[in-house]
């Protein structure tokens, strides 16, 4: 089931970014990612209180505070930028290059989290990378 969600998720974030950069248009980057933000803020507690998941918000631990703030910022972040980006360049170039996080996601994954590399991930990151670099050729 997760593969599901993981295609949903791959469709969705493609998605982002081509309504993103129709919506761009004539307006600061930063304004549209305060808006999109409020939209998501909206739909997730919205989903929160439709599950009745509300309730479990006084049993998360400090160190899951922590993590998931610092989350948001790093996705606040990565927000602010991709829109400037987007803004000012090419969709066709922003969005593979945005998607190259999945490389570097593969990275952190083994130095933070400890989680192993094999032949097929290190074969795929290549593949990734060579992707991204030859889609930025002129």
């Amino acid at each position: 089931m997760w593969i599901l969600y993981a295609l949903l998720a791959a469709f969705f974030a493609a998605l982002t970014g081509i309504l993103a950069k129709i919506g761009l248009e004539k307006i600061d980057s930063n304004l549209a990612t305060a808006i999109r933000t409020i939209v998501v803020l909206i739909m997730a507690w919205g989903i929160v209180f439709i599950t009745g998941k509300q309730k479990g918000i006084t049993d998360i631990a400090t160190k899951s505070w922590l993590f998931l703030v610092l989350s948001g910022i790093a996705t606040g972040l990565s927000w602010l930028f991709y829109y400037k980006a987007l803004q000012i360049g090419e969709a066709s170039k922003v969005i593979p290059i945005d998607k190259f996080s999945v490389v570097i996601g593969i990275i952190l994954a083994f130095v933070i989290l400890g989680e192993p590399v094999n032949t097929k991930s290190i074969i795929g990151s290549l593949l990734i990378t060579a992707g991204t670099l030859v889609l930025l050729l002129k």
